[in-house]
């Protein structure tokens, strides 16, 4: 890279640069992106995966929140017809300003570890617009998001990310594929936002909530952690058995929980 292009990873960023070859053609195998693709890169740092996206023939917006790393981005993919970069924080970017389809938009990114969990929210919120996202991310967060019930991985992440997505932990990647190497292992994800929800809540911000208050004290029977939202009778008539932990319950037993309390009248 030309000496003025240069950049030092920062820490209050969470910057840590894919550099390895073999590592970055297997994520844009997986990705497999096509022509009239239409991709939102979050994080492309110094271009590692850009390029690749790039060369697919498809449209590519990124969004860098690294003011230092703009002109390094423009320098090398500003002339590309098919580029566009944004910059600003990805956590408050309004994605209906791409103007993408319905369906449409493919979200690829190697995500700061301290943002991953806020971004995957944010993005969630947005499903309707998302055909399918790849992320890399710390190890144990897919393994997380890729949890079934009755483990420690899973929990709220779990529960929220399957309701919207199919969840495939794709292939792990050693801390030697970046500069500087991070301290923990990662792993690329893909998240597919399911056509039609498998177990559709009355409303998924009462499911949040629920799933909020089981997992507030996990060691705790759901009986006594939902205590305030639903009487053990409540719970009984959900179809669930109040003795069991919250970990222990699978993703349309806390729908069951969450309608009914949907069901219950709102105290004045």
């Amino acid at each position: 890279m030309n000496e003025q292009y240069q950049h030092k990873a920062r820490k209050r960023f969470g910057q840590n640069f894919l550099h390895d070859a073999g590592v970055i053609d297997k994520i844009l195998r997986s990705i497999r992106a096509k022509p009239d693709d239409r991709l939102l890169e979050i994080g492309p740092g110094q271009g590692a995966l850009t390029a690749g996206l790039l060369n697919s023939g498809a449209r590519l917006d990124v969004i860098e929140l690294d003011k230092d790393l703009v002109p390094i981005l423009n320098h090398q993919f500003g002339g590309k017809p098919n580029f566009s970069l944004h910059q600003g924080d990805a956590l408050k970017f309004d994605f209906n300003s791409l103007d993408a389809a319905p369906g449409s938009l493919r979200v690829v990114g190697n995500l700061p570890y301290n943002i991953s969990t806020p971004l995957i929210f944010h993005l969630l919120a947005n499903a309707a617009l998302i055909h399918d996202m790849h992320f890399m991310l710390q190890k144990e967060v897919v393994e997380r998001l890729a949890a079934g019930p009755g483990g420690g991985d899973w929990g709220r992440l779990s529960i929220m990310v399957q309701y919207h997505c199919r969840v495939e932990h794709l292939f792990n990647v050693g801390p030697g594929a970046f500069n500087p190497p991070p301290k923990v292992d990662s792993a690329i994800v893909r998240l597919v936002p399911h056509a039609t929800l498998p177990h559709p809540a009355k409303d998924h911000r009462v499911l949040e909530r629920v799933v909020r208050e089981a997992f507030n004290q996990r060691r705790k029977t759901l009986r006594n952690t939902l205590k305030l939202l639903l009487s053990a009778d409540e719970i009984t008539a959900a179809g669930v058995d109040g003795g069991l932990r919250p970990e222990q319950l699978d993703l349309a037993a806390f729908v069951r929980l969450a309608d009914k309390l949907s069901e219950k009248p709102i105290p004045a």
